[in-house]
């Protein structure tokens, strides 16, 4: 390692990496997260409200980390991602037939309408794929009778 590297406009030397392990070595029950926090009260990272910059501390540990200065503790958290979290199965589109047959009716003859939201569901990767499939939508667009 260089004597020394730049993240986010703060300077890190290779004695701040030794205290870093040294932290680590301190704690090493500690959560990637808490030891940020430590980091952070450590030297004295605040942002302009007084809260600690966590999420800065963290990049640059996850940075050292993956640049190999440090080893940290396994993630025990996976993020909220769903995509991530369930793998691209659950995301696989579906192909559904729908009816574009136009219809030149009023709404009220199309009673009884049910709307049902699909956003995050299970759904939402069908409706998806076939609601880009139709290429008659343009036509029935507000914007497109003008």
């Amino acid at each position: 390692m260089t004597n020394e590297f730049r993240y986010r406009s703060q300077i890190i030397t290779t004695t701040q990496v030794e205290f870093i392990r040294q932290l680590i070595a301190q704690h090493p029950e500690a959560t990637r997260r808490r030891l940020s926090l430590l980091l952070c009260e450590a030297w004295e990272w605040k942002q302009a409200n007084g809260a600690p910059r966590d999420m800065v501390c963290r990049g640059l540990l996850l940075g050292l980390h993956r640049a190999g200065h440090i080893e940290l503790p396994p993630a025990r958290l996976t993020g909220f991602n769903p995509a991530a979290r369930y793998g691209p199965e659950r995301w696989k589109a579906v192909a559904v037939e729908l009816d574009t047959t136009p219809l030149a009716v009023p709404l009220s003859a199309l009673r009884p309408l049910e709307f049902r939201q699909v956003r995050r569901t299970l759904e939402e990767p069908s409706l998806t794929a076939s609601c880009t499939s139709i290429t008659r939508l343009a036509a029935c667009s507000p914007s497109a009778s003008t």
